[in-house]
């Protein structure tokens, strides 16, 4: 390699390097900035995985919700357990549904925003077998 090439090899490689870095910074900044709490969750045979969730009052939150082994379902309220389901929704949803299909191998996403306090049980609602009343977690919104 001559000396000419062995010279600028080492700049093409800082120049590339540094307008990559450039570039990329502002997407990250970008996706911090939206304030949303992405929460990959999973579902399979009578589980969710995790099966509690936590989230501050006032978060927007992106569920997705990913079957690993067979069609399940999502179902939640939008009041809190134990409310008389009156009034201003607890969970304000982009989309809400009376339940969502979680397909295996693809993910579902549910967007809301978690506006008050409390427990939100959530279940499946798609059949999956004999344990399938036994696949439910909860979505808990702190103060």
């Amino acid at each position: 390699m001559n000396s000419a090439k062995r010279f600028l090899l080492p700049i093409a490689a800082a120049a590339l390097s540094a307008s990559f870095g450039t570039v990329t910074q502002p997407l990250r900044a970008q996706a911090a900035d939206t304030g949303v709490q992405v929460i990959e969750v999973t579902a399979k045979k009578y589980e969710y995985n995790p099966s509690t969730i936590r989230v501050k009052k006032g978060t927007k939150v992106e569920l997705k919700i990913h079957a690993l082994d067979r069609v399940h379902g999502f179902k939640i309220s939008q009041y809190p357990d134990g409310s008389d389901g009156k009034g201003t929704p607890g969970l304000v949803f982009s989309d809400f549904q009376d339940g969502w299909k979680v397909e295996k191998d693809k993910d579902t996403v549910i967007d809301f925003t978690a506006n008050t306090p409390g427990t939100y049980t959530f279940k499946c609602s798609n059949f999956c077998g004999f344990g399938h009343m036994h696949m439910k977690g909860q979505l808990v919104v702190e103060p």
